[in-house]
């Protein structure tokens, strides 16, 4: 089985270099590294090219102009040949046994359609600052998952041919196309979870999450949660009903904050034991 790594470049070419030397050091071998530029000038996309040049595994294609992270990424799993998809950005790394570990699974367990672990948050240089300790198991079969708070997050892995039987991912999203695309994913068969730290995730001033587009996030993450519940039919939830209309971002996730809740939390534990127990 091939693995495509997926990686939507803007401008980011003097952070690629340990990106590139992580995919090199990967202990999986059947891989593929398919990179996407969207129209950064030229002097990054040569940069980009002369790093990869000696190396016939990565395959380097351009936007024509600037279309966004959405319009990106979703064109970048149409161009892939792999069976097993994920996505990694140009300015983060992943450890040498990543995509191994993936493929351990989904070769096993022909019912996972996504695989995720933890990441940890780096400083600009790659230096291990603290791990993200939300990542865990989630239930599966849930309609009332919405990935909030967040626990599937990098580094996450899908089947490319069960992506192809969804909607796809939304190209008119700047942000939290990664999110429409997990709660797609996971409409369509079993989640699990990696209990390890594949994924370095960098900090910088440059980075989409680190500067002033938080708010923005928190916004894109509200409309495709709301699209999630539209898609999946709900209509109300927690007793409280959905509106027919996007209600707003804090309204929306007023109507999910019950899931914070002790008596909540407890309940999902204990459908995750029993799921891992009788499967």
């Amino acid at each position: 089985m091939k693995f495509s790594i997926l990686i939507a470049h803007y401008n980011n070419a003097h952070f690629f270099k340990d990106c590139f030397e992580s995919i090199l050091q990967q202990t999986y071998t059947d891989w593929e590294a398919v990179i996407l530029d969207d129209a950064s000038s030229e002097e990054e996309k040569k940069l980009v090219q002369e790093i990869i040049s000696k190396d016939k595994r990565f395959k380097f294609f351009e936007n024509e102009k600037n279309s966004g992270v959405g319009v990106t990424k979703s064109k970048l799993i149409e161009l892939v040949e792999g069976d097993i998809c994920g996505f990694l950005d140009p300015d983060d790394a992943i450890h040498p046994t990543a995509i191994q570990k993936c493929m351990d699974i989904f070769q096993a367990k022909k019912n996972t359609v996504l695989t995720y672990s933890r990441f940890i948050t780096c400083d600009q240089n790659l230096k291990p600052i603290a791990p993200f300790r939300s990542a865990m198991q989630v239930p599966n079969g849930d309609p009332y998952f919405f990935n909030f708070p967040i626990q599937i997050a990098h580094f996450v892995a899908f089947r490319r041919a069960v992506y192809m039987q969804t909607e796809k991912m939304n190209p008119d999203l700047k942000i939290g196309e990664d999110q429409d695309l997990y709660l797609k994913m996971y409409e369509k068969g079993k989640v699990q979870f990696i209990d390890d730290t594949n994924y370095l995730y960098r900090t910088h001033q440059g980075g989409i999450s680190q500067n002033d587009n938080k708010k923005k996030s928190h916004e894109y993450f509200a409309q495709v949660i709301f699209n999630t519940m539209k898609r999946r039919k709900l209509t109300s939830i927690n007793g409280r009903p959905i509106p027919d209309q996007y209600p707003g971002t804090e309204a929306l996730f007023d109507l999910l904050q019950y899931q914070h809740s002790l008596p909540f939390r407890i309940k999902k534990k204990i459908k995750i034991t029993l799921q891992s127990i009788f499967g």
